[in-house]
């Protein structure tokens, strides 16, 4: 599988949206916009866009790990799909096998990767949402990264997104939150 394009995303935050200064964070995001063999048609195997989701998930990831500055701590994943497409096509690339390689090369992920997907419109944005790798219940990881590609989703595509952080949101307050009943 061939991605027409690949965009990498990097940001630097060294204050809040006060402008109150906060220890460095820095967040990574690979958008990789590939062809859907599904658009426009009905498929019950949607097999081959597991193995997208495998390949992709990997060589991504390899390449945000070295984006950052300090290990990641914080994981999540989404995808855009074309109009002539549907969300399963998006849910097909995330989720069954996509989680795998990703863990393997953050070395860790004891916690689901947050994930989202919708069908959207060309130049469309989609929120990418991030949680600590290992522990779910850190309130205080669970962010956001807001992704676009100003030329895709053409209908008959799917843009990926990986993105990973190497910590909390700037000034977190709320806390690690309740075990589980």
């Amino acid at each position: 599988m061939d991605a027409r394009k690949t965009v990498f995303t990097k940001e630097i935050i060294t204050a809040d949206e006060m402008g109150v200064v906060c220890d460095r964070i820095t967040r990574v995001a690979a958008m990789a916009v590939f062809r859907n063999p599904f658009a426009g048609m009905h498929q019950d195997d949607l097999s081959p866009l597991f193995d997208v989701g495998a390949q992709l998930g990997q060589s991504l990831t390899e390449e945000l790990v070295n984006m950052l500055e300090r290990p990641p701590v914080c994981y999540g994943k989404a995808a855009l799909v074309g109009s002539a497409g549907t969300m399963e096509h998006g849910a097909a690339v995330l989720h069954p096998a996509l989680g795998k390689p990703v863990r393997a090369t953050v070395g860790g992920g004891k916690s689901l990767m947050p994930s989202n997907h919708k069908v959207g419109a060309l130049a469309g944005s989609i929120d990418l949402p991030l949680g600590h790798k290992d522990e779910a219940w850190s309130f205080d990881h669970i962010d956001t990264m807001t992704l676009c590609v100003p030329d895709a989703p053409r209908a008959d595509e799917v843009v990926l997104c990986i993105g990973l952080s190497d910590g909390t949101r700037a000034h977190p307050r709320v806390g690690k939150g309740p075990s589980p009943s």
